[in-house]
């Protein structure tokens, strides 16, 4: 959904969930910047979107920005190698072009491109060898997206030839953590496509604000020797960091089956409301 969005808005009219961990899956992300007077239409035409895809479309979530830049919704999808994203859009225009017909299709896309300041692209390669106490069973990490409502994430851009140092020093940090008697998830991605330079992301969810609340320091999870080592490996190895929290929005989102089945009546309230009155 996201490529096929940037295609269209730009004019360029096409015709007509979690993956096991042998296989590179990435992270098929638009981020949008939505005229602030112009967003109630916005998520009005994404909702029609959604309707389009429920049944045999693309699949993606949306969140939008609620601590960073205001009025930014990323819609994201889970993709298995880079043909996954192909796939994707095939299957975003034949619902599109089943629901609304290829004239009403381009026009959506037209009405859709009026009403953003600007997108772009990325495509991040997921990084479980760096994440902390992620589910080896997809079936488990649909279920921890699908149950969370916040994500906070510290995006990390590292000095050209310094990422195995830099890697070095988050699986130091992983060891820790997965020690550590408080739980963590913390899943890594990285950068491959739409971005500028070696950048990684760090991801946190939350089911609530409340989630991030009471998180032990890296220092007190390294100890103050090997706190000390993680600060000069970050003064050498990283640009800058940054941090955002964004929540879901399942009205914008076309979820995964895996990940609605986690919680439907946050991803799907229309259809649980019709299996209850049935």
């Amino acid at each position: 959904m996201r490529n096929t969005l940037l295609l269209l808005a730009t004019g360029m009219l096409l015709a007509g969930s979690a993956a096991a961990q042998q296989k590179d899956q990435y992270l098929d992300i638009l981020v949008v910047k939505v005229k602030p007077e112009r967003r109630a239409d916005f998520d009005a035409l994404n909702k029609r979107f959604v309707e389009a895809n429920r049944a045999n479309g693309d699949t993606w979530l949306a969140l939008s920005t609620e601590y960073g830049e205001n009025n930014t919704v990323l819609f994201v999808s889970a993709r298995d190698g880079y043909a996954g994203i192909d796939q994707g859009s095939d299957a975003f225009m034949g619902a599109m072009n089943k629901a609304f017909g290829p004239a009403e299709s381009k026009k959506a896309m037209q009405d859709w491109n009026s009403m953003i300041v600007s997108s772009r692209s990325e495509l991040r390669k997921r990084r479980p060898d760096l994440s902390i106490n992620y589910p080896s069973d997809p079936a488990d990490w649909a279920k921890f997206v699908g149950e969370s409502r916040w994500v906070r994430i510290n995006t990390v851009h590292v000095k050209p030839g310094h990422s195995v140092d830099y890697e070095a020093q988050v699986k130091r940090i992983k060891e820790a953590w997965e020690k550590s008697p408080q739980k963590i998830t913390v899943a890594v991605s990285q950068g491959m496509e739409g971005t500028s330079g070696p950048v990684y992301y760090i991801a946190v969810y939350g089911k609530s604000l409340g989630s991030f609340d009471g998180f032990p320091s890296v220092r007190e999870v390294l100890g103050d020797e090997a706190f000390q080592t993680y600060l000069r490996t970050t003064a050498e190895t990283v640009v800058d960091a940054h941090s955002e929290l964004l929540r879901y929005v399942p009205e914008l989102s076309n979820a995964p089956k895996a990940v609605a089945a986690a919680a439907p009546d946050f991803w799907t309230p229309k259809a649980s409301e019709m299996a209850t009155a049935q």
